[in-house]
């Protein structure tokens, strides 16, 4: 009868914390990695090159992550940039769309940059999750950092929706010489709320992302962006996230933007003038003013 108490505990735990205690055992973890991490080659605004568009060419590279994944990767050096960025994606389509926005970022503002695959997606190994896909962004801002003999708090972020919330896990744990985030969410029970709040997703969902906690740990520049007419992620969610920033932050209202209306053209003035404002990065070999 002893298994008959633990299960009556368990069940009383459950009740009490919500379905999200279960992790992997989860009923709803299923449809999460559905809605979560689709993987779908959906149509990705300004993923597509224009004809007679000149764009610098990219490297396919692979980047292994600590527990064995390997991830797939276009990287774009360029021969003077005034930054290095990470560009962490969103939920659907592959680096084989995201590339061609990440070198459009390259021709903009000269910068060097590197957009990659999570597990799962596209040609890299593995099955997303959220612990995983973090595992991911770290492996690969530390790919770029040392490919340009930086430190990895050095390295610009950027995030689109799904890869907002990366990129504000790396800013939050490890620093950044700066930030952008597009179109992106204070956490994932967040969004879910506005589209099926009878699901109770603060109690029941497995994957969190919880940004606006985490981005209170990042004291840099911040430059976030937000469509009026984004119906997946409203407006209001991306005010709250940008609510939690400490640091110096501008916030850009992108007036008449849907959540997949392209933010690389339409808030290129904007984040020219973040990039020229930044601080001037370290050498890698000199720490507090002291050379090793």
């Amino acid at each position: 009868m002893r298994w008959v108490f633990f299960l009556l505990i368990l069940v009383q735990v459950v009740q009490a914390q919500g379905c999200r205690l279960l992790g992997p055992l989860s009923p709803l973890r299923p449809v999460e990695q559905v809605l979560v991490y689709p993987n779908f080659s959906s149509l990705i605004a300004g993923g597509e090159q224009k004809p007679g568009e000149v764009l610098p060419p990219g490297e396919q590279v692979t980047i292994e992550t600590p527990d064995r994944q390997k991830l797939d990767g276009r990287y774009f050096a360029h021969p003077a940039p005034q930054a290095v960025v990470l560009y962490c994606h969103g939920n659907a389509g592959t680096v084989d769309q995201w590339s061609v926005l990440a070198a459009r970022l390259s021709r903009q503002h000269r910068l060097t940059i590197l957009v990659f695959d999570y597990r799962g997606y596209g040609r890299s190994t593995g099955i997303p999750h959220e612990r995983g896909i973090l595992i991911d962004a770290t492996a690969a801002r530390d790919w770029l950092a040392k490919q340009n003999q930086i430190a990895p708090e050095e390295v610009v972020l950027m995030g689109r929706s799904l890869g907002g919330a990366v990129a504000v896990d790396l800013a939050a744990n490890g620093g950044a010489r700066g930030l952008i985030l597009e179109s992106t969410f204070p956490s994932l029970p967040d969004v879910a709320r506005q589209h099926a709040a009878w699901l109770l997703p603060e109690w029941n969902m497995t994957q969190r992302l919880n940004s606006a906690e985490k981005l209170k740990q990042y004291q840099g520049p911040l430059l976030q962006s937000h469509g009026n007419e984004d119906q997946l992620i409203p407006l209001a969610l991306g005010e709250k996230l940008f609510e939690a920033a400490p640091g110096p932050k501008q916030f850009v209202v992108v007036h008449g933007a849907s959540h997949v209306d392209d933010h690389i053209h339409l808030c290129a003035a904007e984040r020219e003038l973040f990039f020229r404002s930044l601080p001037v990065p370290q050498p890698k070999n000199i720490i507090d003013g002291r050379l090793p």
